[in-house]
């Protein structure tokens, strides 16, 4: 309980004009099941599909990348805008969307017109972490939903797994992060699954040298090109990011240390001293870790947020009211 205040009141000091208009009661008065309805929603999903868990952070982290935490994400196409379901990061990867319209419909059924996607969004995240062995960080609320999408915009924001560290970390201090929450949120990747077409030039011909990665740990190699072969046909196949894939642990850095992450992208955090002596910390301190990513998660949440008269609170995450 003290660690967790002390948390509590060190965040509340982090207060940039948007995020003081955010609000850790924000839904107390109006919809005080809030939290019990979305974590019930995200329980669910993830005993349905132990996958969701990652899927659901990653749909967060995907929304607030692009034009900010609006629930932009979760709109389909429309006569005036195409989807960010489109964009090369997001079409046949990103999921979660149906969970989230379930949690929604639950939401609006108790507090009709009063939460937010964007919100629901950021709390499903958060849940994710906590039901597979994460932390809690306590969430400030009061987003409002966009009123457009761009795919244009995902396409050139969102991180790829092939970008190069100081490619990331630009991205990154382009939202108002920086270069410890680059690390912090990559360890995001100890939940999850990639598919083989994000990393399988590693495995082949990295770099154009039609070898691989000199880098990759010689028996991981072996058994990602099991998984993974040299065929369009595996392009779409499944390898995980770590060994413990459906829980929120430190095991992706301790990875990192034995050259054994999955993704380039993942791998690069060891190429650097600065992030490479994150990478050691948390492998070895996890409490830190779990502390850590909490104010990460805090702090990405609360990119270009809409707030005040900004924006609307859609009815249905999927169209513009």
């Amino acid at each position: 309980m003290g660690r967790s205040f002390s948390w509590f009141c060190c965040v509340l000091f982090f207060c940039s004009s948007v995020f003081c208009q955010l609000d850790y009661r924000f839904y107390d008065k109006t919809c005080p099941n809030l939290t019990k309805i979305v974590r019930y929603g995200v329980w669910s999903a993830i005993a349905n599909d132990t996958r969701m868990a990652a899927s659901l952070l990653r749909l967060h982290f995907h929304d607030c990348f692009v034009n900010g935490c609006d629930g932009s994400v979760l709109l389909d196409d429309s006569s005036s805008f195409r989807s960010e379901k489109n964009a090369g990061a997001n079409m046949n990867s990103a999921r979660g969307f149906e969970v989230i319209d379930t949690i929604k419909a639950n939401v609006e059924k108790a507090c009709p017109s009063l939460v937010s996607c964007a919100d629901i969004l950021a709390l499903a995240a958060r849940e994710s972490v906590f039901l597979t062995g994460g932390s809690f960080w306590y969430l400030p609320l009061g987003r409002r939903d966009g009123l457009t999408a761009s795919q244009s915009a995902a396409d050139s924001d969102l991180p790829a797994p092939f970008h190069s560290l100081e490619n990331i970390t630009a991205t990154f201090v382009s939202k108002g992060l920086d270069l410890k929450d680059v690390v912090v949120l990559s360890g995001a990747h100890t939940l999850g699954f990639a598919q083989c077409f994000t990393f399988k030039s590693r495995l082949f011909d990295f770099g154009g040298s039609g070898n691989p990665d000199p880098s990759l740990d010689s028996t991981l190699l072996t058994d990602l090109r099991s998984m993974c072969p040299n065929q369009a046909d595996s392009d779409s196949k499944l390898a995980p990011l770590d060994a413990s894939a459906n829980k929120f642990d430190n095991v992706y850095f301790k990875n990192l240390l034995n050259n054994s992450g999955l993704l380039q992208s993942d791998q690069a955090l060891m190429s650097d001293n600065r992030t490479a002596a994150m990478v050691l910390n948390y492998s070895k301190f996890p409490y830190f870790f779990s502390k850590d990513f909490g104010i990460s998660m805090v702090k990405m949440a609360n990119i270009g947020v809409l707030t005040g008269n900004d924006g609307e609170i859609r009815k249905n995450c999927r169209v513009v009211n």
